[in-house]
């Protein structure tokens, strides 16, 4: 008899860079270079769901135009 698995029908809170990145769409070597801040437990490095869903929140959506630093500067954001 095999042990039965646990199949997670969630995304976990914490995930290792292949899950993390599958969750949002790009590739590990894509992930590591966005900045995106990890979890340390003990000797792994994880990364949070929250922080994921953060950084995808934050990109600009297609036909969107994004805004320019200097606009709030100078006041001419809307």
């Amino acid at each position: 008899m095999t042990a039965a698995r646990h199949v997670i029908a969630f995304a976990p809170r914490l995930m290792a860079a292949p899950e993390a990145a599958a969750y949002i769409g790009v590739s590990e070597s894509m992930l590591r270079t966005l900045g995106i801040p990890r979890k340390v437990l003990g000797a792994k490095r994880l990364y949070d769901r929250l922080a994921l869903d953060e950084f995808a929140s934050s990109l600009t959506n297609e036909g969107e135009q994004e805004e320019n630093p200097c606009d709030r500067i100078f006041g001419l954001s809307g």
